[in-house]
């Protein structure tokens, strides 16, 4: 009978933990889930009550080229010259070049403008309205609240 016992507890024990377990990671999946919700909601709303018409990439990024560029399409591994302001959908300026261009390789930046820039040619202008998860995400940063959308104003001067 003590053998039974002390089975059963363990077993009822293993079982807690593992249920447990698919409890949190499911929650954390779903929290993954609403968060693109959430966001896609601030986006739209933001869009509308701006009368922006954007498109949506299939990433979950939207964007407006609002200057067509006649230069290249940067790629991944492609080193870009820019100019850009970034900000919060309630108009928060968080970052912005001002008058100089910065050069960065496009792998080192937020996923927003790997899927982003690509999307202009040299020469082009776009803005793109960030989801959360292709920005910092769930981190705060400097004066980026976690879950952020992020709106960026981008001047693709040039391609290397």
């Amino acid at each position: 009978m003590k053998f039974f016992k002390c089975n059963f507890l363990l077993f009822t024990l293993i079982s807690f933990i593992i249920v447990s377990c698919d409890k949190e990671e499911s929650g954390l999946e779903n929290d993954k889930i609403n968060q693109k919700e959430i966001d896609d909601s601030i986006i739209t709303n933001y869009l509308a009550e701006h009368n922006i018409l954007a498109t949506k990439n299939s990433s979950g990024l939207y964007y407006v080229i609002t200057k067509e560029g006649d230069g290249v399409n940067p790629t991944q591994n492609s080193i870009v010259e820019v100019m850009y302001k970034g900000y919060l959908t309630n108009g928060t300026i968080f970052d912005q070049t001002g008058s100089s261009s910065v050069e960065f390789r496009l792998t080192q930046l937020i996923k927003g403008w790997q899927i982003g820039i690509p999307l202009l040619k040299a020469g082009g202008a776009g803005t793109f309205y960030i989801p959360s998860e292709l920005g910092y995400g769930d981190r705060a940063l400097s004066s980026i609240p976690a879950n952020s959308v992020l709106i960026f104003e981008i001047n693709l001067i040039s391609v290397k």
